[in-house]
């Protein structure tokens, strides 16, 4: 598709004789000469010419790991076809933005101060991380590719280990609260016993 506009197979023979005539009009009024009859194969190269100039795809890579560079060599046309752009890492300040909009509608039992802070913190966290991949190239000669998708991987992560974190503190909230109102209604139990026994021991 990169390299040429075009899909084998993709359009069936229907396609193939409609598109040609759908496409006629706009050939005859672009390029087209009055009083000519243009055929078949040349409507459809047009009709593709058309498609290449005007469908824009987004394909986007990560660096991490080994797939990016064995799909370059797989398809060239990733290269030799497409505007690269390569987007390198996120300030510390849009790093805050997107953990305060990811945590902004999050239930965490805290303060508001204290939620501020962890919303900086995140953003804060990931940018020491990837200083330490700098370090870590420096020293060890390895890259080590730290993410906006690394990023929103890590608050999803925190986002579904607090939930889990807090269903399970519930729960023993409960079990303990639960234990609690037992040995309390024991104690009552045993009052009430030991009023009943010093009046059975008067009676004795």
């Amino acid at each position: 598709m990169l390299a040429t506009g075009e899909i084998p197979g993709l359009h069936g023979k229907e396609d193939k004789d409609l598109i040609p005539v759908t496409i006629k009009p706009l050939y005859m009024k672009d390029i087209g000469v009055k009083g000519e009859e243009p055929n078949a194969a040349t409507l459809w190269s047009y009709f593709i010419t058309r498609v290449k100039d005007n469908l824009h795809t987004v394909l986007a890579f990560s660096p991490v790991g080994t797939k990016f560079r064995e799909r370059s060599q797989k398809f060239p046309s990733l290269f030799s076809s497409c505007t690269i752009d390569w987007f390198l890492s996120w300030p510390e300040d849009a790093l805050v933005d997107v953990s305060t909009k990811s945590l902004s509608e999050f239930e965490i039992e805290c303060t508001d101060q204290v939620k501020s802070e962890l919303m900086s913190h995140m953003g804060r966290v990931h940018k020491i991380v990837d200083n330490m991949t700098q370090t870590y190239f420096q020293q060890m000669r390895r890259y080590v590719y730290v993410t906006p998708k690394s990023y929103l991987s890590f608050l999803a992560a925190y986002n579904e280990l607090y939930t889990t974190k807090y269903k399970e503190v519930d729960k023993e909230e409960f079990e303990i609260r639960k234990g609690l109102d037992k040995l309390a209604d024991a104690t009552l139990e045993i009052e009430k016993m030991s009023v009943s026994l010093k009046a059975e021991q008067k009676l004795v």
